[in-house]
């Protein structure tokens, strides 16, 4: 995945700090919806800079997209298939009450694993950015 940084700081060992807005399914045109509140955020991650850039500079960054849909999976598709299964499994335990809080904790549950995967990636550094060129 390619998207465009600006460069906040310059760390040690060929490493920068950048800032990649956010991004997100509804295209930004805030004139016709203003409903996310979503304004001017960006994420700060840390990024590797063989290029050689400096502060301000807008840049090119590049990221593994198969890491990226393993987290996607992980944070979106897990919780729904543990509610689903909660739900289906307990079918036999009497009223529908029972069936939809069993479903809501098996989803809730899930959210354990990508806990723990924020985790490491933070330790190892997995989901990490590299600049290909300054924009």
């Amino acid at each position: 995945m390619t998207q465009v940084a600006t460069v906040e700081k310059i760390l040690n060992d060929g490493f920068v700090e950048i800032s990649v807005p956010r991004k997100s399914a509804c295209g930004h045109d805030c004139e016709e919806c203003a409903g996310c509140g979503m304004t001017g955020a960006a994420i700060t991650a840390t990024a590797k800079d063989p290029v050689g850039v400096s502060v301000g500079e807008k840049v090119v960054v590049e990221s593994s997209t198969r890491k990226l849909l393993g987290v996607v999976a992980l944070v979106y598709v897990l919780p729904v298939v543990l509610f689903l299964l909660g739900y289906f499994l307990s079918y036999g335990l009497g009223n529908e009450g029972w069936r939809y809080t069993i479903a809501i904790v098996a989803a809730a549950v899930a959210f354990i694993p990508c806990i723990f995967y924020d985790r490491y990636a933070k330790k190892h550094g997995t989901l990490t950015y590299t600049i290909s060129r300054i924009f």
